[in-house]
C-alpha cells in the first residue's frame, strides 16, 4: 500500500475526544486531523513523538488530515485502523499470505451469524474460509506484539462466530496484523482484556487457526512482510 500523494510529517500534540489528534507540522501550523482508530492506542500516543499525517482536498470532509502513523524508536507504527484490510486484501490477491493462498473468490464483510466477518475465500474445490481481521499495534514492553489494547466486546464476538463457523465445518482463520517493524512474537493481551484471551485459546482449541503476520512500516508504503510466532501459553 503506497501513499500518494505523500504524507505530511508532524509531531503529536495530543490525541482526544477518541477520534481528534492535533498535530504540530513540521512545515506548517497546528491542525486537527482525524484519528482513525478507536483502541485506547496505549504505547502509540505519545505527544511530543514524529507523525505522519495524509492530507485530502475533499471540500465536504470536516477534517483535511488523517493520522497515519507514529515514529517510536526509529521506527514507524501505523495507526490507522481503517487500512488494515485494504491491506490484508493486497496482501491476498498477490499471495503474500502464504496460508492463504490459492483461493478462486474473495468476498468482503461476510454476514455471519449476528456478525460480519471481514473476509471469505472460496477455493476452485468449493472450500470456504472465514477469515477476521485485527490490526495491532500494542506490545509488552519488548518484542512481542498484545492484543487487544482495550476491552473489546466486539472481539470477544467476533472469536465466537469463528468457532461455529470451525463447528459447522468451514476453514476459520483469526490474523492479526502486527502493524509495525520491531516484534518477532504475538500474544494476547491477557492483563487487559482476559475474556478475549480465555475466547482466543479456547477458538484455537476448537479448529481456528491463529496467524500472525507483521508489517513493514514507513511513510512511504505499508506491506504485509512474515509471519510472526504465536504464542498462547500463560
Amino acid at each position: 500500500m503506497r501513499f500518494e500523494p505523500k504524507l505530511i510529517r508532524g509531531h503529536l500534540v495530543r490525541r482526544y475526544k477518541r477520534f481528534l489528534a492535533d498535530v504540530r507540522l513540521d512545515a506548517g501550523p497546528e491542525v486537527t486531523a482525524h484519528c482513525p482508530n478507536p483502541g485506547s492506542m496505549l504505547d502509540v500516543g505519545i505527544p511530543g513523538q514524529p507523525v505522519a499525517l495524509s492530507h485530502s482536498d475533499n471540500p465536504k470532509r470536516k477534517l483535511a488530515y488523517t493520522w497515519e502513523m507514529i515514529e517510536l524508536d526509529g521506527g514507524w507504527v501505523a495507526v490507522h485502523t481503517g487500512r488494515t484490510n485494504a491491506l490484508v486484501e493486497e496482501a491476498l490477491a498477490a499471495g503474500g499470505i502464504e496460508e492463504l493462498a490459492g483461493f478462486a473468490h474473495l468476498r468482503r464483510e461476510v454476514r455471519q451469524g449476528a456478525s460480519r466477518l471481514d473476509f471469505e475465500l472460496e477455493g476452485a474445490d468449493g472450500q470456504k474460509t472465514f477469515i477476521e481481521v485485527k490490526n495491532v499495534t500494542l506490545t509488552d514492553g519488548g518484542h512481542r506484539a498484545i492484543f487487544p489494547d482495550s476491552v473489546t466486546v466486539r472481539g470477544q464476538k467476533h472469536l465466537r462466530e469463528l468457532m461455529t463457523v470451525a463447528a459447522a465445518g468451514h476453514r476459520a482463520v483469526m490474523l492479526f496484523i502486527v502493524n509495525r517493524n520491531d516484534c518477532d512474537e504475538f500474544s494476547p493481551a491477557d492483563q487487559i482484556d482476559p475474556e478475549y484471551g480465555r475466547l482466543l485459546r479456547q477458538a484455537a482449541s476448537r479448529g481456528v487457526e491463529i496467524l500472525a503476520y507483521r508489517t513493514r512500516v514507513s511513510p512511504k508504503q505499508v506491506t504485509v512482510d512474515r509471519s510472526i510466532r504465536t504464542v498462547l501459553e500463560q
